[in-house]
């Protein structure tokens, strides 16, 4: 067994995602020693001719560290750097499946395609709720537009041009790239410690009220309307006597008492409630008529 075929089986243990500590599992597979070409070739043959898994598992496991060092240069998205190598080993894991080793290229620069490529979509995934980049344009622009304005402010028309000719795409996806990348997420609703600014742009703030519904809202009103008619014609209808005492005990802001109307018209507080009984009785009677 040769000193490479060794330092892979002592590793065995190691998996395609790191698990536990970040460091400890970048110090691990950084011990791993890189396979030579005819290593390299001799296990890829292994596998597609035989289907040897095993042959399989040494090229990923000496393939690690470089996902490490890709997925690192991701960093600066602000996803777990755990995150970022477990899906570049996916990639990379593709990558062994689909390499030919009858190609005279070696498999660092057949995977960093694939690697990447699964990183891209993680990031794409992961980075904003809602996604920015769903064309093979946008995702183009993502990720280099980014990358460009790092240390610079908004694009002028000259910058924007040249970003769409070197990138092969049209000034306005730049611009609207440049828009996307500049926004941030907003909750749906705002944080218990948010003050009522940004309370006030959260969409919640923006959706409708139950009871705001226009058909609603105009039954509402029309019926209070046809109400209001009924009464003041069924009102109307009332001897004087009747709509003075309803009045001065029901549509007044200081309404009198039993007493104070029994001494303005000379009779009992008793025939006062009678009166007012019998009024209120016919308001009803003529109020729940239906409308003719």
């Amino acid at each position: 067994m040769t000193s490479t075929a060794l330092a892979l089986k002592q590793s065995s243990f190691l998996i395609a995602a790191p698990i536990g500590s970040l460091d400890a599992y970048v110090d691990r597979v950084a011990q791993i020693p890189v396979l030579s070409r005819e290593d390299e070739r001799a296990l890829a043959e292994r596998f597609h001719r035989d289907n040897d898994l095993e042959a399989a598992r040494h090229l990923v496991l000496s393939h690690l560290r470089f996902v490490v060092h890709i997925a690192r240069g991701y960093s600066g998205y602000g996803l777990p750097v755990g995150d970022l190598i477990q899906e570049g080993n996916v990639g990379l894991m593709k990558a062994v499946k689909r390499f030919d080793p009858t190609m005279d290229v070696r498999l660092v620069s057949f995977a960093v395609h694939w690697i990447r490529a699964e990183i891209h979509e993680y990031v794409l995934r992961n980075w904003r709720l809602v996604k920015v980049a769903t064309t093979k344009a946008q995702r183009k622009l993502f990720f280099n537009l980014r990358r460009l304005k790092k240390n610079m402010g908004w694009l002028s028309e000259a910058e924007t041009q040249a970003v769409a000719r070197d990138l092969g795409v049209t000034t306005a996806e730049v611009s609207e790239m440049e828009q996307r990348l500049s926004s941030r997420d907003v909750a749906f609703d705002p944080a218990p410690d948010a003050d009522d600014e940004e309370g006030a742009y959260s969409p919640s703030a923006y959706l409708p009220h139950p009871s705001a519904d226009p058909a609603i809202a105009v039954e509402r009103e029309q019926w209070d309307e046809d109400s209001a008619d009924r009464v003041a014609s069924a009102l109307g209808s009332l001897d004087e006597r009747s709509q003075q005492i309803l009045r001065s005990r029901w549509m007044t802001d200081k309404k009198a008492t039993l007493h104070e109307l029994a001494d303005q018209y000379g009779v009992s507080a008793e025939r006062i409630r009678q009166i007012e009984a019998h009024a209120i009785k016919k308001l009803r009677e003529m109020v729940a008529e239906p409308a003719n």
